[in-house]
């Protein structure tokens, strides 16, 4: 089904709700643009090649139009032992679409850094994952402050597998996320975090599906997100576990940190349990800095916006602290805590 015979999604959709298609859309909403390709670059370890492109799914908007928009698809393999491997996309021009297809057939580690000063980005990352395979991945989003984005994430989990899935959202003036993973065997674990750095009017949209469709597996989701300004940070998390899918474990947890007055942020759990015998969980708390904190902090004597800095520092840190690879910890942390430290000399 091409993008012309697809109707503008509702808003009804909590896919949609937050950001409608037409705000994440780089133009009008029947049009599809040229896009020039994403630039992709992989350090050690990791070898890029083109792909054949692979037949569209179901009908989806975002993926159709950013499979028109630009068709072509890298597949990246890392090589045995390899040590952490660094990509990096780079988004130019007017408008820029990339794929990348990760395939997963050992243990590895993969770090994906997209920046650039397109105006507006597009980006598709699909992955396979085999059996008995452990992996991690982060994705840091370092684009201009100009920039609009469209991320979409498609992932299978194979028997026995061991998934480690990091976000680091810092960049983008708008921002829609759609990571989406489904457990195909059992046996398998996907351990998934984002943290999200709202300033301005930065305006970050996650939607998070995780799908249990076999028993035996299990699943936790940690997002953190620190809004300051105007800006506002939306995260959806659609956790479901199929009928006869029993023996899964799996749980969702959601923390705003509001550092002022007109920021905001929303925090949607979703549960779809139809198996009887499962552990399913969900929580979500939204709240300010802590007067008790600051004030420790101020009387050992760090001026507020200091002391402010350090708690969000702490918070953006905590949410990775499900994850338990070391390489991707350190790549994740040390990119923060460079973006916080530029920030605080502004």
């Amino acid at each position: 089904m091409s993008y012309a015979d697809l109707a503008v999604p509702s808003r009804a959709l909590h896919l949609w709700r937050y950001t409608p298609w037409a705000r994440i859309h780089p133009s009008t909403v029947d049009d599809v643009p040229s896009a020039d390709p994403v630039r992709w670059e992989v350090g050690d370890g990791g070898v890029l090649a083109e792909a054949t492109p692979r037949a569209q799914g179901s009908p989806d908007i975002a993926r159709t139009f950013l499979a028109e928009s630009n068709p072509s698809v890298w597949a990246l393999r890392c090589s045995p032992d390899a040590p952490t491997v660094h990509v990096r996309a780079v988004a130019s021009g007017h408008v820029a679409v990339g794929h990348l297809h990760i395939v997963a057939e050992g243990d590895a580690t993969v770090v994906v850094h997209l920046s650039g000063e397109a105006d507006w980005a597009g980006l598709h990352i699909t992955a396979e994952v085999s059996d008995n395979v452990r992996f991690a991945y982060g994705l840091v989003n370092e684009l201009s402050v100009n920039s609009k984005l469209l991320r979409c994430e498609d992932w299978t989990v194979g028997r026995d597998a061991d998934v480690q899935h990091a976000s680091l959202s810092m960049g983008g003036f708008r921002c829609k996320n759609d990571l989406r993973t489904r457990f195909t065997a059992p046996g398998s674990r996907l351990t998934q975090a984002v943290s999200v750095h709202g300033r301005g009017e930065r305006h970050v949209d996650h939607h998070l599906e995780i799908h249990h469709d076999v028993g035996r597996t299990d699943s936790s989701l940690t997002v953190h997100s620190a809004c300051d300004d105007r800006s506002h940070a939306i995260a959806t998390g659609l956790l479901t576990i199929a009928e006869q899918a029993n023996h899964c474990d799996a749980g969702q947890v959601f923390k705003n940190l509001l550092l002022s007055e007109k920021a905001r942020a929303e925090a949607i759990p979703e549960l779809e349990v139809l198996a009887d015998e499962v552990a399913a969980a969900h929580g979500a708390a939204s709240a300010p800095l802590d007067p008790n904190q600051m004030h420790y902090l101020m009387s050992r004597g760090l001026d507020a916006q200091e002391s402010a800095a350090l708690i969000v520092e702490g918070f953006m840190h905590d949410g990775f602290s499900s994850l338990t690879n070391s390489d991707l910890l350190e790549a994740l942390r040390t990119r923060l805590t460079v973006h916080l430290e530029c920030e605080l000399k502004r």
